[in-house]
């Protein structure tokens, strides 16, 4: 197949879906009305289509990771289309570049809110924040790429995979298992100041607290691009491993300066938006060696059967290099076609149908993620992740090295959702 470039796509895609999008809702005023199959339906759900939103961030600062996430969503749904769609429905996609502005996202919510009928992707913590309101008023089932625990108090909102806090302590579990840290230790946490850092920091926190550990925290802001100081302030504290709750773009800085200052042998750990292919790209790669991501869904083109089916259907549509935010997105496309499939069997596909049937699924994910189960409101899915090692031989740059597991202190801990 011909090879495009995958910032053109996504832009025309923006166009194009968008567009079709608005000619297409189902319901031009959101009165449910029975329609093929005799399911009831209201918004962005015709007898043909199933119009889901994409609110993503294809120029701001978290533009790489936005593009390859909607990718993901694209992928799944050719796939799925190619296949006959669900409940005899093919899914549309109507995409828009918040550019990482949660201004903007409230702008642009406004006039696409009517013409979908959920939203498979909603991407960055400040554009949840301050949409959540209307998503809740709206009835607006919602995938957040954001695992904090906060998302859980939500009832439209749907976490793919453990939050943060989990992934830190699954991770540390493993680092001790291995022998990397152990009960006394003091470990460091580079953390942007945010609900992204601060429930990844209540993970390190708790793990502290179970093995007679000390937490010495470093709080940067997701503009920070020095990490002198931070590293700097945890030698000073003598470290025995430090944990990184950080935007990717920093994490070769956090290994460039560990081992510019004597620590390049500790392990460093990170939350799984920490990690980018590109790193490996940068003279931060020789720095990287003992770096751990503990994340909930498995990297680009691991050896797992769809993961290698969406790695070769990447290469064949795209020329960019490969990221595992790809298959973030379409693991989030499994979650909603789960959704979909149960809501067509309840014969209500309006979005209070959408949002009832996501509390009673359970979703298989082929492996991509741990089973997630989201019967029990207000709990995680799963607290299992995947452990993984800088692998530069790797297509993606990762390989797994354990799970996906959940440690024994993630099982007890309390998701603090509120």
């Amino acid at each position: 197949m011909h090879k495009v470039n995958r910032a053109i796509v996504i832009g025309a895609l923006t166009l194009t879906l968008a567009a079709a999008a608005c000619s297409t809702k189902g319901g031009d005023s959101g009165t449910a009305k029975t329609g093929a199959g005799g399911v009831k339906t209201d918004y962005g759900v015709t007898d043909s289509n199933i119009t889901l939103g994409v609110m993503t961030d294809q120029s701001g600062v978290d533009k790489t990771d936005g593009i390859a996430v909607t990718q993901g969503n694209q992928l799944w749904a050719d796939q799925l289309n190619a296949n006959g769609g669900v409940c005899g429905r093919k899914i549309k996609l109507n995409v828009r570049d918040t550019g990482y502005d949660a201004q903007k996202a409230v702008t642009l919510y406004g006039p696409m809110k009517d013409d979908v009928a959920g939203m498979v992707q909603l991407l960055g913590s400040p554009i949840v924040a301050a949409l959540k309101s209307s998503l809740t008023s709206d009835s607006m089932l919602s995938l957040p790429v954001s695992w904090a625990a906060g998302n859980l108090a939500v009832p439209v909102t749907m976490n793919v995979g453990a939050t943060y806090s989990i992934e830190i302590l699954n991770g540390l579990a493993y680092l001790q298992g291995q022998g990397l840290i152990k009960d006394g230790d003091a470990i460091g946490h580079i953390y942007i100041a945010s609900e992204y850092g601060d429930d990844a920091l209540a993970g390190s926190k708790a793990y502290a607290k179970d093995h007679d550990m000390t937490i010495v925290g470093a709080k940067i802001s997701a503009q920070d691009t020095d990490m002198t100081a931070a590293v700097t302030s945890l030698k000073s504290q003598n470290v025995k491993a430090v944990v990184i709750t950080t935007a990717s773009g920093q994490t070769g800085g956090v290994a460039t300066q560990m081992a510019a200052q004597g620590l390049g042998s500790l392990p460093l750990l990170g939350n799984n938006p920490t990690f980018a292919p590109t790193i490996l790209q940068t003279p931060a790669k020789d720095a990287m060696a003992n770096y751990y991501r503990s994340a909930p869904i498995a990297p680009f083109n691991s050896d797992i059967p769809i993961a290698q089916k969406i790695a070769a259907a990447y290469d064949a549509k795209f020329q960019e290099p490969p990221m595992d935010k790809v298959d973030i997105g379409y693991v989030f496309g499994m979650a909603f076609e789960t959704v979909l499939q149960k809501a067509c069997k309840n014969k209500d596909m309006t979005r209070a149908g959408l949002v009832k049937a996501s509390h009673e699924v359970k979703v298989d994910t082929k492996g991509l993620t741990a089973p997630l189960d989201y019967s029990t409101e207000g709990e995680p899915p799963t607290r299992a992740t995947y452990i993984e090692k800088v692998d530069p031989s790797a297509k993606g740059g990762l390989m797994v090295v354990d799970g996906p597991t959940a440690s024994t202190e993630a099982k007890k801990y309390e998701v603090q959702s509120k």
